[in-house]
This record gives C-alpha cells, structure tokens and sequence, in this order.
C-alpha cells in the first residue's frame, strides 16, 4: 500500500490529461510514485442511464459491477499523467482486470474512491504494473478493482513469473453480439477514455494499429450484462484476461459454463475464432 496519499476536491478534466498523455511518449524510470489519490465522487443518473445503454445493461435497482471502474477512471488519469508517473499512457496494454465486488451495489450515491499503483514487475515484452482502486461507501469497503498493464518500452531488473495454468469448465454459448466500427466513440462518451486506439481507424493506426479497437473495459461489462442472470450479486471476483484485441467492426460469441457461485467465460470472434477475452468468477 502507498505511504502518502492526495486528496483531490475537483476531479480533473479529462479532454486535458488525455492532451498531456499525447505529449509523452518515452519512458522516463522505473519507480512507480508512492502517491495516492483519493476523492468522493458521486452518481450521476443520465450518465449511467447512457452508460447501461452502451455496455447492454438492463435497468435495475443495483450499479453495473463494472460501472464503478468509469467512476474512478479521472483519479486514474491524473495519477498515470502525473510527472513522477514513469511510463507513458499511451502505447499501454491492458492486460488483465480484476474486481471484487463486497456488498450489493443498490442505494449508491456517493462513494469514496482510492487510487495508486504497484506491482511492478519483469515481462518477456517489458515491465507490467498494476492500478489498484478501492471504493468505500458510508458502511465501509464496497468495491476493489487491480488492472495490470504492459508497458512494452520498459525494463525492469527480477524473476519473470510463469503463466499459471487454468483449468476449464465446460463452457455453452450464452450471446453472440456485432460490434460497430463506433462503438469506441460511444463507449467514450459514457466513460471518458478517448485513447485514440479506440475512435478511429485513423486515429488507430497512429499508434501502430490498423483499425480502431474495442475497449477492454468495454468488452468485460457486455459480456457481464449478458451474464446477469449468471453470476451472484455480491461477495464476488470477477476477473479476465484480454487476449487479442477486438478490432472493428466485429462480432463475437460470448460462452459460459453454468450459472452458479463459481465460474468461467470466454469471448472469441465469430469468424476465425480468434480468442479476445477469457475470464472466471468466484467467491471472495
């Protein structure tokens, strides 16, 4: 855990922090801040109402499991734009996100969020890190998030740690869904991650990609609406792994094993099964 902590009364606006991230492009160390950030910030109605729209979300007394990622997002900005951050926001690859879900999300107004980062370790391909969100409300820890990425440029002295090997339930078809070439521009709107991966064709291959590619976050909270009736409300951890990244348009399959306290998914393409996303949830 960080040793100091920032306490922010506004959040930032993100359209600036995204305009300093486009300025950065080199590595500057290898020693993530001992900084953390904290904030209260609160539910906005419309802009969950839109967010449930974009991800496929049924309307419903409890917060999407994932929406509480699009509420920390600012402070995770501001933390990863700072001038002590080493690595540069754009060229980053999400690898991983897990989250923790420790009471149901109904009733949510107002949370308090906590962001820093760690986990700083060797990869074949560079050095991965992770951003660790915690969200608490009036009764205390509701809500935990660790997303792990990859920062290609960077290397970093230690023992590269092996993949753990997975074992796999029998999985069923549950959805298969087409993706829009504007579902990047969509998903921005409603979460404010305008990387420029995600917006365009052109904007894309900017930075190395020949199509516009889904959000990772976006392709989590799809796969979680179509798994509502699937997964327990609370008391879990739901967590994925993003394998080839889903350029658009497209179309996916998003298969499951049965409905219960434990769990796996996975998404592939629907054409050359091109496996983007696998996943599992169980109890905390």
């Amino acid at each position: 855990m960080t040793a100091h902590w920032r306490y922010l009364d506004n959040l930032p606006p993100l359209p600036s922090l995204f305009f300093q991230a486009a300025l950065r492009r080199k590595v500057s160390g290898t020693r993530l801040p001992d900084l953390g950030l904290r904030s209260w910030v609160s539910v906005d109605a419309e802009k969950l109402a839109a967010y449930r729209k974009v991800c496929g979300f049924a309307d419903s007394r409890l917060l999407p499991p994932t929406y509480l990622h699009v509420l920390a997002f600012p402070l995770q900005m501001q933390l990863m734009t700072s001038e002590d951050f080493p690595f540069p926001l754009m060229g980053l690859v999400h690898l991983r996100n897990r989250i923790s879900v420790h009471r149901p999300l109904g009733g949510v107004g107002k949370v308090y969020v906590s962001i820093h980062a760690g986990n700083l370790q060797p990869h074949a391909k560079g050095a991965t890190f992770s951003l660790f969100t915690q969200i608490d409300d009036g009764l205390g820890l509701l809500w935990a998030e660790e997303s792990t990425f990859l920062c290609k440029d960077a290397k970093v002295d230690g023992v590269l740690n092996d993949d753990v090997e997975v074992s796999h339930e029998p999985l069923s078809e549950v959805a298969r869904w087409e993706t829009p070439s504007s579902i990047g521009r969509q998903y921005a709107r409603v979460s404010g991650d305008y990387n420029p991966i995600h917006l365009s064709a052109p904007s894309a291959r900017l930075f190395g990609f020949p199509k516009a590619i889904a959000h990772g976050m976006w392709l989590k909270a799809r796969a979680l609406a179509s798994l509502d009736d699937h997964l327990p409300d609370a008391n879990i951890e739901i967590a994925v792994q993003f394998h080839k990244p889903l350029r658009l348009p497209g179309a996916v399959i998003l298969s499951a094993s049965a409905a219960g306290s434990h769990g796996q998914l996975q998404v592939d393409g629907l054409e050359g099964g091109i496996k983007h996303m696998t996943g599992s949830w169980q109890p905390l």
